[in-house]
C-alpha cells in the first residue's frame, strides 16, 4: 500500500488531504479483509456502513492479530493462515479460549524479528479494545446466524482505571503565558534550537495558540489547509473524529498569529509542489508537518515554561486539557466545553471541571443574602 501512489479525483467538498487520509485508511481496511476468512463478508459490511473508517480499522487489525493467534498459538484451527479459518472452527470456540487470549497472551507476548526477540504488552485499556473488537465480531455472528452461541456473556470483565480529576496533567493559566512569551522571544531555548527557532516561531507560535485556545486534537491541527479559513466571515473548519465538519469562529489573536505566519514565514504557495500548497503548517522542507514534528514541538515549548527537561515536556493532548480547565476556570459552562472539545460525555468534560478550586466556597461567597456593612452597622446599634 505504501508504494501506491494515488491521485485525488475529489469531486466533494472535502479537501484534498482529508480524502487522501480517508481513502489511505479504506486500503488498510481492504488489505486486513483480504487476509481474513471469507465468512466474515457480512460482518466488514456491516463494518463499513455502522463505524467511522478509523474505527473499522482498529477493529479488523485486533481480529486479524486474534485470528493469527488462533493459527500460531492453539489448536483451535488447522489453518495455515488466518484466511484459512472456517466458520465450523469458529463456531468450537468457547469463552474460555477468548479470556486465554485477553488474560493470558495478550498483556505480554513476544515477537522474533530477525536476529531480536521483542516483547509487546497491552495495558488493561489496550486490551479492553481488542476485547471490544472480538465481542462485535462474535455478536454479529449470531445474530447473522452463523454461530449457533452467543459466547460474549462468558468473557472476563476488564477494569478500567476510573479517570482521576487530580490526575490530569495540564498547564496553569500563567505558565501558559510563560509558553507563549518563550516562543515570542526564544528564551529558554539552546543555540542549536535557536537556529531553528528564527525560521518557525511564526509558525510555532500559532500552532501554539490555536492548541490552546480551541482544544484541538493533534490530527485536527495537523490537517489544517489555507483553505480552512474563511477570514472574512470569522471561522474556519475543522474535520473531527468519525468524519464530522465543524465550524470554529476565529477570535481576533489566532487570526493574527495565522496572518502573520502565512503573510511573514510561510513559503509562497506557488513555490510549493501541488500536495502541499494548501497545506496550512509546512516544515523547513516545505511538507506538511508531522504529527511527530508537532509533538516534538509542543514538548520542546512547554518544557521551558515548565522549567523541566525536554523529554519531561507535555504533549498535545496536555494542551487540550489545558484549554478545557482555562474555560471552565473562566466561568464558561462545562456544556459550552463540551461543544467546543466535541467530547462524546459531559462526564468528560466534568472531569476538567472538578480543577476549579474551591468552588463551593467561590459560590458561597459571592451570593450574600445580607450586605456585611449593613450586618455590622446593625450590630452596633444594639450594644
Amino acid at each position: 500500500m505504501k508504494n501506491k501512489n494515488f491521485k485525488i479525483n475529489n469531486k466533494s467538498d472535502k479537501p484534498d488531504n482529508i480524502v487522501l487520509r480517508d481513502h489511505e485508511i479504506v486500503e488498510k481496511c481492504l488489505s486486513y479483509e483480504n487476509k481474513l476468512p471469507i465468512f466474515m463478508k457480512d460482518y466488514f459490511i456491516y463494518l463499513k456502513g455502522s463505524v467511522a473508517v478509523s474505527t473499522r480499522a482498529a477493529y479488523l487489525e485486533d481480529i486479524h492479530f486474534f485470528c493469527n493467534y488462533l493459527v500460531d498459538e492453539t489448536d483451535l484451527t488447522t489453518g495455515k493462515t488466518a484466511k484459512d479459518i472456517t466458520i465450523e472452527e469458529f463456531n468450537k470456540i468457547k469463552a474460555r479460549d477468548v479470556n486465554l487470549y485477553l488474560g493470558d497472551f495478550c498483556p505480554r507476548y513476544y515477537k522474533e524479528k530477525e536476529n531480536n526477540t521483542l516483547i509487546y504488552e497491552n495495558n488493561n485499556r489496550a486490551l479492553a479494545r481488542k476485547k471490544s473488537s472480538i465481542s462485535t465480531l462474535f455478536k454479529f455472528l449470531y445474530r447473522n446466524e452463523q454461530l449457533d452461541n452467543n459466547i460474549t456473556d462468558g468473557f472476563n470483565p476488564i477494569k478500567l482505571p476510573k479517570p482521576q480529576p487530580d490526575a490530569i496533567k495540564r498547564l496553569d493559566i500563567d505558565e501558559v503565558a510563560i509558553m507563549l512569551e518563550a516562543v515570542e522571544t526564544g528564551q529558554g531555548l539552546t543555540e542549536k534550537e535557536l537556529i531553528y527557532w528564527k525560521k518557525t516561531k511564526l509558525r510555532d507560535k500559532a500552532i501554539l495558540a490555536l492548541f490552546v485556545t480551541y482544544g484541538l486534537r493533534l490530527n485536527e491541527l495537523r490537517e489544517l489547509n489555507i483553505s480552512s479559513f474563511n477570514f472574512s466571515r470569522g471561522e474556519f473548519k475543522i474535520y473531527r473524529k468519525r468524519g464530522k465538519e465543524v465550524l470554529m469562529p476565529i477570535n481576533k489573536t489566532c487570526e493574527y498569529v495565522i496572518k502573520d505566519y502565512i503573510n511573514h514565514e510561510r513559503t509562497n504557495s506557488e513555490l510549493l509542489p501541488d500536495e502541499y500548497k494548501d497545506a496550512l503548517f509546512l516544515s523547513l522542507q516545505n511538507k506538511r508537518l508531522t504529527a511527530k514534528a508537532i509533538r516534538q514541538l509542543v514538548k520542546k515549548y512547554t518544557s521551558i515554561c515548565m522549567n523541566t527537561s525536554r523529554d519531561k515536556g507535555y504533549s498535545p493532548h496536555k494542551l487540550r486539557a489545558t484549554a478545557a480547565t482555562s474555560l471552565i476556570q473562566s466561568g464558561f459552562s462545562i456544556y459550552d466545553v463540551k461543544t467546543l472539545l466535541d467530547h462524546d460525555n459531559v462526564t468528560t468534560t466534568q472531569l476538567y471541571a472538578a480543577h476549579k478550586k474551591n468552588i463551593k466556597r467561590d459560590i458561597v461567597n459571592n451570593f450574600e443574602w445580607i450586605d456585611q456593612d449593613e450586618e455590622n452597622l446593625n450590630s452596633d446599634k444594639n450594644i
